[in-house]
This record gives structure tokens, C-alpha cells and sequence, in this order.
């Protein structure tokens, strides 16, 4: 009994933790309207534009703190990189979701949750005149780490707000195809290993997308202050938040 009892608390603390963790950055697109992006843990996130909400990768208790999301208002998008259980959770997704919720996720996932519309990596939607969703890839690249994200599976997304871009790189390496994109105002960037990038990795990677402000998110045990540092003088704004 005494165990349970401490097991329900040790719950309800990580519950309290998450809401506490949680912080927050303003931007403003070339017309004015505001973006605000809230972390939430690991590589979930919150994005409200001009009172727009939308999800990226909600997941509730596969990753600690556990996060309520029957608290969070509704909806309007919500992205799901890939299938794994730390990034694509279909009861997070139940709550945050009403009839007028569009979910745009992999194939794979797809193919497991029948619902929402399936992306390949280069497909591109027009969603609204002033909102646009590109699927790119996010793939492993370092021998007998392919497995864990083959090419072509995994979507990363480049999500255009009012001119604003935001890269959601997803779970990948410094794939060459980073090289590709263009004007990236914000940037969220994996670092933890095996599954994602080294700390060179992830500051080559840096160098190649050059968003004007980077978030480290998905970091684990890295020890991110250190990417940081190896960052100081490149130009990039890199804001540590709490997405270990």
C-alpha cells in the first residue's frame, strides 16, 4: 500500500513538474500577427498563431513529466513526425482534437491511426492563403543507426506562417538535405544519440539550415549547453528550453 501510495505520488508530482517546465517564446510575422511557441517536453510543442492552435508531436505519458492535454484549447492542425511512441500518441491526440481538427502525419502512421492525411517526404500543402505545410526528410544516416529511421519514412515539416518558417526537423542526422532549405526564421533540431544527432552533428546541421533562432529539443542526457557554446559566433540565437 505505502509503495502504491508513493508510486501515485511520484505521478502526480511529474504531472505538476510539466506544467511548471513549460515555457514560452513570442515572434511576429512580416504582417504583424503573433506566433507563441510553448514547450512541453522532448520533442512536443504548441504553436498558437493569430489564436491558431497547433500541436506538434503530443504524446502524454510515454515521456515523463506526463502532460494533460484535455487542458490545452482544441486544435485547428496537429503534426506527427513518425511513428514512434515518444512522438505519436493517439489518446494525446484524441484530446486535443474536436471535428474540425486536421492531422497531418506519415504514411505509416497513417496506415495505424486510418485518420488525418498522410504526407511523403516533398509534398507541400496549401492549407490556408497564409499557412503552408512541407513534408521534408528526416532519416538516420550513421551505419547501424538506420534502422531506427530509415529514408523516406519519417517526415520533418516546414510550416510557413504568414511568411514566418519554422522547421520541425523531426528524428534525423545532419542529412544533405538541409542544405536545401531556405530562410528559416526558427529551427528545432534533435540532439540525443544514438537516435538523432551528436553534438558535431547537430552544429553542422546548424550551419547548414542558419535559422535566425534554433531550438535544441529531443536532447536526453546531451549535455546541451555545450552545443550551445559550440555555437557562440555563428550567428544563430539558440535558446535553450526545457525538451530533454
Amino acid at each position: 500500500m505505502k509503495k502504491q501510495l508513493l508510486t501515485i505520488i511520484s505521478v502526480c508530482l511529474a504531472a505538476v513538474a510539466c506544467s511548471a517546465a513549460q515555457e514560452t517564446d513570442e515572434f511576429t510575422t512580416k504582417s504583424g500577427k503573433k506566433v507563441t511557441i510553448t514547450c512541453i517536453k522532448h520533442g512536443s510543442f504548441e504553436i498558437n498563431y493569430d489564436g491558431m492552435e497547433i500541436q506538434v508531436d503530443p504524446v502524454r505519458d510515454a515521456v515523463l513529466p506526463i502532460t494533460n492535454y484535455s487542458e490545452y484549447p482544441k486544435a485547428k492542425m496537429v503534426l506527427i513526425t513518425h511513428e514512434h511512441k515518444d512522438h505519436f500518441d493517439k489518446e494525446a491526440i484524441a484530446c486535443v482534437r474536436n471535428q474540425s481538427t486536421d492531422i497531418y502525419l506519415t504514411q505509416s502512421c497513417y496506415d495505424d491511426y486510418h485518420n488525418g492525411v498522410a504526407m511523403r517526404n516533398g509534398d507541400s500543402i496549401a492549407y490556408a492563403e497564409d499557412v503552408h505545410i512541407k513534408a521534408v526528410p528526416a532519416y538516420n544516416t550513421t551505419p547501424g543507426r538506420e534502422r531506427f529511421h530509415p529514408k523516406g519514412r519519417d517526415n520533418g515539416y516546414v510550416l510557413t506562417l504568414d511568411g514566418l518558417r519554422i522547421y520541425i526537423a523531426g528524428d534525423t542526422e545532419d542529412i544533405p538535405e538541409m542544405a536545401e532549405l531556405k530562410d528559416i526564421d526558427i529551427a528545432f533540431l534533435p540532439c540525443n544519440q544514438p537516435y538523432t544527432m551528436t553534438p558535431e552533428q547537430f552544429v553542422k546541421a546548424a550551419n547548414m539550415v542558419k535559422p535566425k533562432v534554433l531550438f535544441p529539443y529531443h536532447y536526453s542526457e546531451t549535455p546541451i549547453n555545450k552545443v550551445r557554446m559550440m555555437l557562440i559566433g555563428s550567428g544563430i540565437d539558440v535558446r535553450i528550453r526545457s525538451y530533454k
